[in-house]
């Protein structure tokens, strides 16, 4: 039998947190790729691509590997008990329990971070610490059984990480030279650390509605645990 990577969709997450993780998995031998809602009806991501998922909660099979992506949409599944409740028992027999961006605040919701270094995308991974998990910088961040990664495109870096972890170095750098992963972006404003001054505040400030929705979120989350 075939590895079984499962990957939650939700209504508005953000697409490349999906789609790109999905490209790797999907490129692995033998692999089988899911992706996971309450019900198999369409969906559309952030941006308005429409995605349907291939199984639901009641009918998903135990899955090796589960990932989390995260975008706008992720504050809805950070309150819902059904979502939660699926997550936790199917990380009980993953091999690997993951998250793309955001996505990690919900497997904080769920109760999984404790003691755990894990990552999210820049602007919100401070907020981890809330669910008491260890903010830690990188594009994938590995804590025995549990990655994370970065935010958006770091998917793609994670899916190959897993890859390899699964299926060998070799398959997982076949993977990268077949769909030619060797970013050369042409701006150096990727991190808040690289981006010009006014870049990083208009960011910050088109963010801040979002931000201060799931500040309030964890606030409601933890007040309950």
């Amino acid at each position: 039998m075939g590895v079984r990577f499962g990957i939650l969709a939700f209504p508005n997450v953000q697409q490349l947190d999906l789609t790109g993780p999905y490209e790797v998995f999907a490129s692995a031998p033998d692999a089988e790729v899911h992706l996971v809602w309450k019900s198999l009806e369409p969906l559309k991501a952030s941006t308005g691509l429409s995605l349907t998922p291939t199984a639901t909660f009641a009918d998903c099979p135990q899955l090796d590997v589960l990932c989390v992506p995260g975008g706008a949409g992720v504050n809805a599944p950070m309150e819902d008990a059904e979502t939660l409740d699926f997550i936790r028992k199917q990380a009980a027999g993953v091999r690997y329990l993951t998250s793309v961006c955001t996505g990690s605040l919900v497997l904080g919701a769920a109760g999984l971070l404790k003691g755990k270094k894990a990552t999210s995308h820049w602007n919100a991974a401070d907020l981890l610490a809330q669910f008491g998990a260890e903010p830690t910088q990188g594009r994938v961040v590995r804590d025995g059984d549990l990655f994370t990664a970065g935010g958006v495109t770091s998917g793609i870096d994670f899916g190959l990480v897993i890859v390899a972890e699964l299926f060998g170095e070799a398959t997982a750098q076949r993977i990268q030279l077949m769909i030619e992963y060797a970013p050369q972006p042409p701006f150096n404003s990727g991190t808040p650390e690289t981006a010009p001054a006014a870049v990083l505040a208009d960011a910050k400030a088109r963010a801040a509605g979002s931000r201060q929705a799931r500040e309030a979120i964890i606030a409601r989350v933890m007040a309950q645990a």
